[in-house]
């Protein structure tokens, strides 16, 4: 794309913008370009903002990291460079171990992986795919390891960035510097790169 769909809003237009960069400036490390398309409509964005933090609130087992390689995950199965940049530099915020995010494609043979991330991570491919691939086989694994609350959790994450793929992949958001550096240094060997979010 020569330009985003939308000029995201200046993070000092008004007081909710401002209130919104502080926010993802301790999430982050930055406010994404994608808040300030949405500021556009400010109840999208606090919406979305609302549904971010309980998606991604600790509940046990399903932990800021995992959440944080299912985004990857989930992002990466749809294809948004922009998303999977994100999920990766806020993995690597939420303590995901290194070890894991050079092997993460290898999941089901990486012996880093538990037979319950394991079952996450089928899910997070499949629910992301078009169509969906979730069956039989994928629920009932998930059910062998996590309880009800959890499955609902780990959706919750594969259905946020659900909507954070589309929304950035078609606005064409511009990606901004941490998170491509991020990206360059953890994903680029693996043919990640800017695409249409560089300007």
């Amino acid at each position: 794309m020569k330009q985003p769909l939308v000029t995201p809003i200046d993070r000092n237009a008004n007081k909710e913008t401002e209130e919104m960069a502080n926010f993802y400036e301790e999430t982050l490390g930055f406010t994404p370009n994608s808040l300030f398309t949405m500021m556009r409509r400010p109840r999208i964005a606090y919406a979305f903002m609302e549904m971010n933090k309980a998606v991604m609130e600790n509940k046990g087992r399903v932990t800021s990291a995992l959440k944080r390689q299912i985004a990857y995950l989930s992002s990466m199965t749809t294809g948004c460079r922009y998303c999977e940049a994100h999920a990766i530099r806020a993995a690597v915020r939420y303590g995901s171990e290194e070890d894991k995010l050079n092997n993460i494609w290898d999941y089901k043979t990486y012996g880093a992986f538990s037979d319950a991330e394991r079952a996450a991570f089928d899910l997070a491919i499949a629910a992301s795919n078009v169509p969906n691939g979730v069956d039989d086989a994928i629920s009932e694994n998930m059910r062998a390891h996590w309880d009800e609350g959890e499955v609902v959790e780990i959706l919750g994450v594969i259905a946020l960035f659900g909507y954070l793929n589309r929304w950035n992949d078609s606005m064409g958001t511009q990606l901004e510097e941490p998170a491509a550096a991020d990206g360059e240094a953890l994903l680029a060997k693996k043919g990640w790169n800017r695409g249409k979010h560089a300007y």
